[in-house]
Parts: C-alpha cells; sequence; structure tokens
C-alpha cells in the first residue's frame, strides 16, 4: 500500500510531501534568481541591437554617457527588462492569491476580471484626467481593479447552485468583455486610442526610470504583504470549515488577500497594460514544483513570472527584428491551451 501522510487535515502523497520540503524549494528558488539574472543580462543585450555582454557589465559599472550602447542600456533596456520582472513576479503573485483564497484553479487577474476593470479606469482617467501623474493613475487602477472584483463575484453568486469555479472564470469573462468594450467607446468618443494603444497591446516597450521609481515600491510592498498572509492562505486553501477550525479569521484574510492583489493588478496594469495567463500558469507550476504550502509557493510564483516575462518580451524582440511582437499575444499562445486543459483535467465535473 502507497505510503501518505496527512498535513492540516488534507491527505498528501509522497511525492507531494517531497516538494513540501524547504530544501528543496530553497534549491528552486535560488536557481530560478540565478537564471534570472542571467536572464535579465540577456535580455539587456539582445535585441535590434546586439550588445556584448562585456559591453554590459561596463555600463552598469562604469556609465558613459558619451557611448552610444551605454545610452541604449541605460535609458531603454534596463528600465524595461527590472520592469518586465517587477510586472510577471506580481501578476504570478496575485494568480496565486487568488487560488488559494478561493480554491479555484481558474482564478487569474486577467481571467476574473481584474486588469480590464484597471484598464477601464485607465481610459476614464485619460479622457477626463489627461494630465494626470503616474502615482496617480496607479491609485485609479486600484479602484478599478476593486469595481471589477465586486462585480465578478456579485454576478458569479447569482447562479442557482452557487458559485463554482467555471461560473466564476464565465462571469470573469462577461465583465471583462463589458469593460473592455467601454473602455474602446470611451477611446473612440474622446479620441484617445492612441493613448490606450500600449496599454491594450500589453508589454513593457517604452517604460522608463521615472516609472520604475514608482512601480517598484508597490510592488514589492505588495510581495511582502503576500508573504506576511502566505500561512493564512495555506490554511485558507483546505477549505473555510477546516480554517475556521484552526482559529483562521477567513473574511479578514480574504480582505487583506483581495487589498494585496488589487495593489499588484493594479500597478502592474498601469505601467505595461493587461497582460494574461500569467496568473492563472504560474501558480499551478510553483505547486506542482514546491508543494502546497504558500510560504513557498508565493516566492517560486514570484521568480518563475518574473522569468517568464521577462524571456518572452526578449523572444518578442529577437522573433522579427527590428519589429517586435507583443508580449501577451506570445505568453497567451502558451496560456489559452493551459486554461482548457486546466478546465478540463480539474474543474470539468463542476460546470
Amino acid at each position: 500500500m502507497t505510503r501518505s501522510t496527512f498535513v492540516k487535515g488534507r491527505q498528501t502523497s509522497p511525492k507531494e510531501e517531497i516538494w513540501s520540503r524547504p530544501y528543496a524549494a530553497l534549491l528552486i528558488i535560488i536557481g530560478g534568481l540565478v537564471l534570472l539574472l542571467a536572464g535579465l543580462a540577456f535580455s539587456v543585450a539582445k535585441g535590434s541591437r546586439q550588445i556584448p555582454l562585456d559591453v554590459v557589465w561596463q555600463a552598469l559599472v562604469a556609465f558613459n554617457p558619451a557611448n552610444q550602447d551605454h545610452q541604449v542600456i541605460w535609458e531603454l533596456r534596463l528600465p524595461r527588462a527590472i520592469a518586465g520582472a517587477l510586472v510577471g513576479a506580481a501578476f504570478a503573485v496575485a494568480g496565486a492569491l487568488m487560488q488559494g483564497m478561493t480554491r479555484n484553479p481558474l482564478a487569474d487577474p486577467g481571467l476574473l476580471g481584474v486588469n480590464a476593470g484597471a484598464g477601464f479606469m485607465l481610459a476614464l482617467c485619460f479622457a477626463f484626467f489627461p494630465g494626470m501623474g503616474f502615482n496617480q493613475l496607479i491609485m485609479f487602477s486600484f479602484i478599478g481593479a476593486a469595481v471589477s472584483v465586486v462585480l465578478v463575484y456579485g454576478i458569479g453568486s447569482i447562479a442557482k447552485g452557487g458559485l463554482t469555479p467555471v461560473r466564476l472564470a464565465l462571469a470573469g469573462s462577461a465583465v471583462a468583455a463589458m469593460l473592455v468594450a467601454l473602455s474602446e467607446g470611451i477611446a473612440l468618443y474622446f479620441r484617445i486610442s492612441q493613448d490606450l494603444a500600449f496599454w491594450y497591446a500589453g508589454g513593457v516597450a517604452g517604460v522608463t526610470w521615472a516609472q520604475v521609481d514608482i512601480l517598484w515600491p508597490w510592488i514589492a510592498g505588495a510581495l511582502i504583504g503576500a508573504l506576511l498572509l502566505s500561512r493564512s492562505i495555506t490554511i485558507l486553501s483546505l477549505g473555510d470549515d477546516v480554517a475556521s477550525g484552526l482559529g483562521q479569521r477567513t473574511s479578514l484574510v480574504r480582505l487583506a488577500a483581495v487589498l494585496v492583489v488589487m495593489v499588484l493588478a493594479g500597478a502592474s496594469v498601469s505601467t505595461v497594460g493587461a497582460i494574461g495567463f500569467i496568473g492563472l500558469m504560474i501558480p499551478h507550476a510553483a505547486r506542482a514544483l514546491v508543494g502546497v504550502d504558500y510560504k513557498w509557493v508565493i516566492p517560486t510564483s514570484a521568480i518563475l513570472g518574473a522569468l517568464l516575462l521577462v524571456f518572452a518580451d526578449t523572444f518578442g524582440r529577437l522573433l522579427n527584428p527590428p519589429t517586435e511582437q507583443p508580449v501577451s499575444a506570445l505568453i497567451a499562445l502558451i496560456g489559452v491551451p493551459y486554461f482548457f486543459y486546466v478546465i478540463r483535467k480539474k474543474v470539468g465535473d463542476n460546470f
């Protein structure tokens, strides 16, 4: 008979028990950080203008304003690569939190309309407050994300039989489609289509140091908040009954997690646009690698999400230079088939 154990009221297989060990998780996290540093260096060096890695290193340690390669590295590629890593980590951790607190394998900021809500609020800002600063745009993105969450959960709960994973995804798709349509209508009426084109496409091209300086404290603070919530999310992922029996204040934990998700998604969308499927795929990969303890799932998701977006952005630049392919489209090529796989394998019986 196969040996199995119980972890916090839940039966685990020997394979899951092994990958829940902290040493294995630490090995994956350290290896991922090394690979991320290599990916950042590769991203800065490669593009329509090829720059040797030794020149990249020289630009980092002794920047020379007269050197054209140094200018390309510092003004264009380095802030773009850093923003890609930050946003990839933010979307992935947001998805991990949503999947953990809702026990829904389809939960994702894009699929549940959070990204569309933030984008809709950006359209309103461009139409009525064209001179608004980037910090204010982030704050309004948070509000848009919150409105979309309320709409999605409200619509999904109305259905007979309660809120199931697939119904939640369908409600999110409907709300996202509505908000995108409203955003496009506002763009046409107020003639701000060009201003919104960057957010529609989704990508890190054009990100500046000024945006990175504002972005990173929001995302860093939210990631720290996610880590502080990790134990509570692990307990909550076992079910409300188990969590309540262990003394967990489920409503308070969900509220805190939703606030963290809104900060992560809102800050990311206001910077690079609505890039979907990162928050869907990466948490599943993280749990497969390190188990179900969110103390390890969250940092692993952050690293894997950063890796995915950095390498996808680099590949988009190299695919057909000098033109660039939208990073959101490249990730969707992986994300859409994976979405259908999750529906078939994990939530098909609840449709």
